[in-house]
């Protein structure tokens, strides 16, 4: 899948999140990565799907809004990929990582993401 038809897949997600929950998200924003860089502390060999990176819709306060950055979601291109086997195993899977990270930015822990299934 190209880099075009990738995009379009993650774009094609957020379109399935309900307008309710697309409504609420709040200062985030959502790239398409080629590969995950691990931080110093990990394993050189760490592979992830997506990464959410910030402050979670539920732990903000007065404080958060004044000069605060957007959060992060990357979907990493890359090891999605290597993952599936097929175009429609990774457009599947594409729906699951963006679904899982949007999740943490609504205060969704990775255990109850598993409970739900969307881990």
């Amino acid at each position: 899948m190209s880099l075009t038809e990738f995009e379009e897949a993650v774009d094609d997600a957020i379109d399935r999140i309900p307008d309710d929950l697309a409504q609420s998200m709040d200062n985030v924003a959502i790239f398409v990565v080629e590969e995950y860089e691990p931080g110093p502390a990990e394993p050189a060999d760490t592979q992830l799907l997506g990464l959410y990176e910030g402050t979670p819709l539920t732990e903000r306060d007065a404080w958060w809004d004044a000069g605060s950055l957007p959060d992060r979601i990357s979907i990493f291109r890359g090891p999605l990929m290597r993952l599936c086997d097929s175009r429609e195993e990774l457009v599947e899977e594409i729906l699951v990582t963006v679904v899982h990270e949007i999740a943490h930015h609504f205060g969704i822990s990775d255990e109850r993401l598993h409970d739900l299934g969307w881990g």
